[in-house]
Formats: C-alpha cells, sequence, structure tokens
C-alpha cells in the first residue's frame, strides 16, 4: 500500500528537501518535492496527493496561503505544517486554517514518519463500521468519512477534529478527560498541544452550532462533554 501514497514536500531548503524526499523515497513512499509555493500548487493541481508537507516559511507563496489554495481544492487534504520553534503561535494559525498536524524543526525522520502514518491511518479510514452512522442530535457523522451531515449541508472534518469529536461521542454519559485526549490525538499533554486542542473544540462548536441542542461544555480542570439534549 505504501508505494501507492503519494506525498507533496515543499521546503525551499534545498538540503532539507533533498533529504526528506531520499527519506520518505526509502521508505516506499512516492515524494514530489517543490522549492517554492507557486511551484508547489501547480504540483498539486497536477497530481493527486495523499499528503502534504509544508513549510510555512516560502519563498513567492507561503504555507498558509498554499494549505488555503489546496483545501479550495480538495477540503478533506491532509496536511503537515513544518515551522520553526519560534514560529509556535503561527502554528496555531495552520491548525485553525485546517492543518492536520505540525512538526518542530530540528526534528527527526522518524518521528516525521510516524506522524505521516497516523494521519494516513485517520484519514484511510481507522474506525469500525459500525461507526458509520452517528447521530449527534440532528447531525449525522460519518467517523469513516470525517463528515458531518446537517439536512443536505455536508461538512468535511479534518482528521483531528474527527478523531476529537470522535472520542467526545464515546464519552458523552461521562467527559472527556482533557489529558487522555490530548495524550491519545497529539501523543502528549504539551501546554502548547493544548493550546491547539482548544482551537479544534472551537472550530468543533462552530461546526456544531447550527442545531441548539448540541452542545460541547468545558469541565474546567476535567476536559469536555458533549451534552446532546435530543
Amino acid at each position: 500500500m505504501m508505494g501507492e501514497v503519494k506525498l507533496l514536500i515543499v521546503e525551499d531548503d534545498p538540503n532539507l528537501g533533498q533529504i526528506l524526499q531520499e527519506f520518505l523515497g526509502v521508505k516506499g513512499f512516492h515524494a514530489d518535492l517543490a522549492i517554492d509555493g507557486e511551484h508547489g500548487i501547480r504540483l498539486y493541481k497536477s497530481g493527486s496527493y495523499d499528503l502534504c508537507i509544508l513549510d510555512i516559511m516560502l519563498p513567492k507563496k507561503d504555507g498558509f496561503t498554499l494549505a488555503k489554495e489546496i483545501l479550495q481544492i480538495k477540503p478533506d487534504a491532509a496536511l503537515i505544517f513544518l515551522t520553526a520553534k519560534s514560529m509556535k503561535e503561527d502554528t496555531l494559525h495552520g491548525l485553525v486554517i485546517g492543518a492536520d498536524d505540525y512538526i518542530t524543526k530540528p526534528f527527526s525522520m522518524e518521528e516525521l514518519l510516524l506522524r505521516i502514518n497516523a494521519i494516513l491511518r485517520r484519514s484511510k479510514g481507522a474506525f469500525p463500521t459500525e461507526n458509520k452512522k452517528i447521530k449527534i442530535g440532528q447531525f449525522k457523522f460519518n467517523p469513516e468519512k470525517q463528515t458531518l451531515l446537517f439536512n443536505d449541508a455536508e461538512t468535511q472534518l479534518t482528521t483531528k477534529e474527527n478523531e476529537l469529536l470522535h472520542l467526545l461521542y464515546l464519552s458523552k454519559n461521562s467527559y472527556l478527560d482533557r489529558s487522555f485526549a490530548l495524550k491519545k490525538i497529539w501523543r502528549n499533554d504539551t501546554y502548547f498541544n493544548a493550546r491547539s486542542m482548544d482551537v479544534y473544540i472551537a472550530k468543533l462548536r462552530k461546526h456544531l452550532k447550527t442545531d441548539d441542542s448540541v452542545k460541547i461544555i468545558t469541565l474546567h480542570g476535567q476536559g469536555f462533554r458533549l451534552v446532546d439534549m435530543n
């Protein structure tokens, strides 16, 4: 299966870009490399990619702009941002746009590989078949397809939005422990990852606001509860 997976790398550092391309090629992926944002969108339009790895600071077109254009073409595109430590606040902006994950430079190639595989597993349907039709208020939630349907309006969720909503649903009679969710989805419960999760909670609330009977309640010091009054 890995030989069929196509990745797009957009990185203006030629040394890092080549290392990434060669490493991922050795691991069985087909990886194309673009050196700036304009080159990246041209390649994306000409190919069919399963996941994109985007540096934020790019010449000609920055990573955020590139991500928005990719998501206009394919709303459920899987995206990972590469960011410098000094740009962590900017990374939150990337998560709001719709990125699945971020990785801070310098990073190990094995860590990047783990994150790529985790996103591909989620985006290719890592949820049991019996969960295909979940009712949350007037919404129909399909975690396998990562969609939220209200009447005829369908919202495509990112992989992290999808996984977080699924955990909230599974915990709806109790509450979703904050630390558990961070370790399950983000792999650790650092302060910055907690900030990232708050961004996704806000996005889920925005998706669910169409139905007044569905709310995500914050339980301070504990976590979150999905309330369905239907």
